[in-house]
């Protein structure tokens, strides 16, 4: 079978080396005559597995012994609760609003404290990232919020908020492991695993542990949730998503072993500049994201009627480019470009893009 070259936002491509890797272990996992499925998350071969996970994780990310890693359930939305019941000691938050799932992860931070709005783009429909605020802005906040890569709009921050001191913290769940960043710039990033970590299941949390090392902010928080209690079982609370997290290990591994955050930013941002290169060149498709704002993992565009998007979406699929269909939110298309996905799975787009403006314009780009 041929696989297809997927686009999809998430759950998305996953790296084939992975996925072998997996196949060939499935049976029979460290010797043990079992599957990993099988393999009691008490056992010494599996606390192999997490502690081999997250040493991968802290070596490629860069993560200080001062800052916590963490496997959890519930996807990052869960952490739209779990954040603020962890860290509003104060019952302040700054969040900047840049996309769908910020303002989601707003409003959930309102039911626990306030959650002040200091900038937002939705005005403009989130086709670009905000003008940060000063410094000042953030005084008084338990901490400043972001979503640094907003899947759904194809818009991402390009640098930081300065948040004065006030702790930062950042849904990463897009552009995880994208490019190289500085963890200590950050108080806390979280990031679904289904993009660009592993498997959907998996939310993959790196906080400062001073943070938290005093226990949640809120007496409401759950137990699960509690990320000090977390951190002292070593994510394993309760029993984990295994697999999930198994599978997350080796994907870390992949991108050490590709080269590592630097080697795979400039992978992404070939990528990036080939298609929004192609976007430009063209009289059929109109990029949605402000040039200065777009994203390298997530690309939207336009065609001029519903109609034509969906015969690209359908005549794509039917050359083996699959998921490209925009969110059900705003329509268009989206072509996710993560780390799993080759320049090669590009080129094929671009040129099918060239072909399909060259049958509907008669003209090619």
């Amino acid at each position: 079978m041929v696989r297809p070259r997927n686009f999809s936002a998430g759950p998305a491509q996953m790296p084939e080396e992975v996925l072998l890797s997996a196949q060939a272990e499935f049976m029979d996992f460290a010797g043990t005559g079992m599957s990993v499925l099988e393999t009691s998350h008490r056992s010494a071969a599996y606390r192999r597995v997490v502690d081999a996970a997250e040493a991968s994780l802290r070596e490629v990310l860069g993560v200080p012994d001062s800052y916590g890693v963490l496997f959890l359930q519930g996807g990052a939305t869960l952490e739209f609760a779990g954040i603020p019941m962890n860290l509003m000691r104060r019952g302040r938050a700054g969040h900047i609003v840049s996309g769908h799932f910020a303002k989601v992860a707003a409003e959930e931070a309102a039911r626990y404290g306030s959650a002040e709005i200091l900038a937002t783009s939705e005005p403009t429909g989130f086709d670009r990232i905000p003008d940060l605020p000063a410094p000042e802005a953030f005084a008084g906040m338990d901490y400043g919020y972001i979503c640094q890569n907003n899947t759904i709009y194809g818009t991402m921050f390009h640098g930081l908020p300065d948040c004065g001191g006030t702790p930062l913290v950042a849904d990463v769940s897009s552009c995880f492991l994208s490019f190289p960043l500085d963890v200590t710039d950050y108080g806390l990033l979280f990031a679904g695993a289904q993009k660009n970590a592993g498997p959907s299941g998996v939310c993959v949390i790196v906080v400062d542990r001073s943070l938290v090392e005093a226990g949640p902010a809120l007496g409401v928080c759950p137990t699960y949730l509690d990320y000090s209690a977390q951190l002292a079982k070593g994510s394993m609370l309760n029993t984990p998503n295994t697999f999930g997290i198994y599978l997350c290990g080796k994907v870390f591994d992949w991108v050490r072993g590709t080269g590592g955050l630097e080697a795979m930013g400039e992978r992404n941002a070939e990528k990036a500049a080939l298609l929004y290169g192609a976007i430009d060149r063209s009289d059929l498709y109109r990029g949605c994201a402000v040039p200065s704002s777009r994203s390298v993992a997530n690309v939207t565009f336009r065609l001029p009627t519903p109609e034509l998007e969906r015969e690209f979406v359908d005549r794509a699929a039917g050359q083996g480019l699959v998921g490209l269909a925009g969110h059900r939110l705003v329509g268009g298309i989206r072509a996710s470009i993560y780390n799993a996905v080759g320049i090669d799975a590009v080129r094929d787009l671009v040129a099918f893009m060239e072909s399909f403006e060259l049958s509907v314009t008669g003209r090619s780009f």
